[in-house]
């Protein structure tokens, strides 16, 4: 039986707020953002991993944009939205620090109560060549998303889980982002990069 994790991160965060009509930084804003996150990834076997990520922005996803990924998603599936989102221009990108990273294909940010903002991230998962070759069950889970939440001092927290399942629940009209792991790995003690 699979688990499904029902949480709001990223794309069911951005799904909602292109539904509520709240304003979201598009890419015209010209924002660019460089976070650090210290990650603790509890699903290791023995004890915690832990490390350093950094996360940069180099220009935000526009309401469009999203708008047409939750169309793909609704109305193709999973797979076509994997395809739509590869070949979406880079955003930024998101690395272990000291260490080449990924790129971003996806990234917005929604203004928050109180002067803060949550910052939402998806791109397409690295896989490696022998999960590609063999298709492993994890090759199922071809996203990564997160979602971090900072308050008005440029500190804050957030979740991320580096492979996921997303689905859409034509009957609840909801997004169901299923993940590999038991739980997202914990992004603390996250700050703005002057």
């Amino acid at each position: 039986m699979r688990s499904r994790l029902h949480f709001l991160t990223a794309l069911s965060l951005v799904l909602a707020v292109i539904g509520s009509g709240a304003r979201v930084t598009s890419a015209d804003d010209k924002a660019v953002l460089r976070l650090r996150a210290f990650a603790v990834n509890l699903n290791s076997t023995g004890r915690a991993s832990t490390g350093t990520l950094d996360i940069n922005i180099e220009r935000w996803s526009t309401p469009e944009e999203a708008a047409r990924l939750r169309d793909i998603l609704t109305e193709k599936g999973e797979d076509a939205l994997l395809e739509a989102v590869q070949k979406l221009p880079r955003m930024g990108s998101i690395a272990r620090t000291g260490n080449l990273g990924w790129d971003i294909r996806f990234a917005q940010q929604i203004p928050a109560a109180g002067g803060g903002r949550r910052i939402v991230i998806a791109t397409d998962r690295p896989m490696s060549f022998f999960e590609a070759a063999n298709q492993t069950r994890s090759s199922d889970y071809a996203f990564t998303l997160a979602e971090i939440r900072l308050g008005p001092d440029g500190k804050g927290e957030g979740k991320l889980v580096p492979a996921a399942k997303i689905e859409y629940d034509q009957e609840s009209k909801t997004l169901e982002i299923e993940n590999y792991n038991t739980e997202p790995v914990r992004l603390t003690q996250v700050e703005v990069v002057k």
